[in-house]
């Protein structure tokens, strides 16, 4: 086997580096100003690159930008796949993967401004990325997973669909970070507050938990048994 020099190595490791820095640099650039706002000069700066590195890594902005969204997907789907609520009991499962989820957008606000944006195209780069259902079919098979291990438990409903419950663990963690701004001045409930952010966590996950529950469930949570008496 023929030997790789140091020197060789230490390149490889500079041109993964560089490749590094502009996807991150990248990510922000996108996620503040999409695709057709976003400045190549402005990226090379924060890579601390030259526009030149960025088409020999990447072939151009348009291109750069599909690799930023298709990463970001990757990443969150690798970071679900990791909690491993496979090998939890349905409700504990389910209550981990939305407190996940809602803490990701949380610590993530670039993702959900990157799905804005992409958005407001019409979803018309998104389609360019012929893996992006492969990618974010792991989602569908945890919750498919959960979901029939909570039902033959007697936890939850069955024929529940498991597209619906991402939409609706999404939806509910997204509106907290992409509608922030609009939403704490209308109403003047900051949902930056750390407190707020804590009591909208619950809120969530109470929220979709109820919606999963089975009748029976809801009854016991709606009706809780009466305290007896102390003798």
């Amino acid at each position: 086997m023929p030997r790789i020099s140091a020197t060789r190595r230490a390149k490889t490791a500079d041109a993964s580096q560089v490749e590094a820095q502009i996807l991150v640099a990248a990510t922000i650039e996108f996620a503040e100003r999409g695709l057709n706002g976003a400045r190549l000069d402005v990226i090379a700066t924060r890579a601390r690159t030259t526009r030149a590195m960025i088409y020999y890594y990447f072939g151009g902005r348009e291109a750069l930008y599909l690799t930023v969204l298709e990463q970001a997907y990757r990443s969150i789907r690798a970071a679900e796949r990791e909690l491993d609520i496979g090998h939890m009991q349905p409700v504990a499962g389910l209550r981990r993967l939305v407190e996940f989820v809602f803490d990701y957008y949380q610590a993530n606000p670039t993702f959900v401004a990157l799905v804005v944006a992409e958005n407001q195209t019409g979803g018309r780069y998104i389609r360019k990325l012929r893996k992006m259902r492969e990618i974010n079919l792991s989602i569908v098979d945890t919750l498919s997973d959960v979901l029939a291990r909570g039902a033959q438990t007697g936890v939850f409903r069955r024929g529940i669909d498991p597209v619906d419950v991402h939409l609706a663990i999404s939806a509910l963690g997204i509106f907290q970070v992409a509608n922030r701004a609009t939403f704490s001045y209308i109403f003047r409930r900051d949902l930056g507050d750390a407190q707020e952010v804590a009591k909208n966590r619950r809120l969530v996950v109470e929220i979709v938990l109820r919606y999963l529950g089975s009748p029976s469930q809801r009854e016991e949570q709606s009706n809780p048994a009466p305290v007896s008496a102390l003798a």
